[in-house]
């Protein structure tokens, strides 16, 4: 059963809607494929009738250009994975991918997972979260707009089943001390390096283009790994 929680509804959205032109490929994939892989965010998302089974659920916020996405879903076929994104030009490439590659195992929807998550995704549902270089909105004042905070937090936490892991990675280093002062402040998150500290970087975690970008600029990259208590 969701959890009815009308105080969390976001009045700010975490992204602004810049998606440029969209290619004939991505838009034939939106038309084509949206009734394979996608779901309306108006639903909620049900691993056992999406899959036919009880595998494990990962999600995914902010996939980009779901490279990382397809990476493990291919890696782990026996694991069902969810990607939330607001921009339908990555989608539509994600699609086209996943039906060229024949992945089974991914279904997609449309929007701020800020909004997405509380409506649609039921509580202890999920073993993993994924959020990788999300948008560090670094003028101050956006950070309102920047979607990893005490209330969201909670709220995927509350997505986890229990010893289910939230994984996050970024280059902002004042946004990565600010996720990681939020996570040791929720009450059901336990910091997997110990309170106070980041973890290394998993040897499963792709490198995305993002974090490519980071590294050429210079910048640290620092995760953050906690459970589910």
């Amino acid at each position: 059963m969701i959890e009815q929680q009308p105080n969390l509804k976001r009045t700010v959205r975490s992204f602004v809607r810049r998606e440029g032109r969209m290619t004939g490929a991505q838009k034939r994939a939106l038309q084509d494929l949206w009734s394979t892989f996608g779901i309306g965010d108006d639903l909620s998302f049900d691993g056992k009738v999406i899959f036919g089974d009880q595998r494990p659920l990962t999600l995914e916020i902010g996939f980009g250009d779901g490279q990382v996405l397809i990476g493990m879903a291919k890696q782990n076929p026996g694991v069902g994975f969810l990607g939330i994104d607001p921009h339908r030009p990555g989608v539509g490439r994600l699609l086209h991918e996943l039906a060229r590659e024949d992945i089974l195992n991914v279904r997609v929807m449309i929007g701020d997972a800020g909004e997405i998550v509380p409506r649609a995704i039921s509580e202890h549902t999920l073993e993993r979260i994924l959020v990788f270089f999300p948008d560090p909105w670094p003028k101050k004042r956006h950070h309102k707009r920047r979607l990893l905070n005490d209330v969201f937090l909670g709220v995927l936490a509350n997505r986890l089943k229990q010893n289910g892991t939230l994984h996050v990675a970024t280059d902002w280093i004042e946004y990565a001390q600010e996720i990681l002062d939020a996570v040791d402040r929720a009450p059901l998150l336990q910091n997997a390096a110990g309170q106070g500290n980041f973890s290394p970087r998993p040897d499963w975690r792709p490198l995305t283009k993002y974090e490519r970008r980071g590294l050429n600029l210079g910048h640290r990259v620092f995760d953050i790994l906690a459970h589910r208590t």
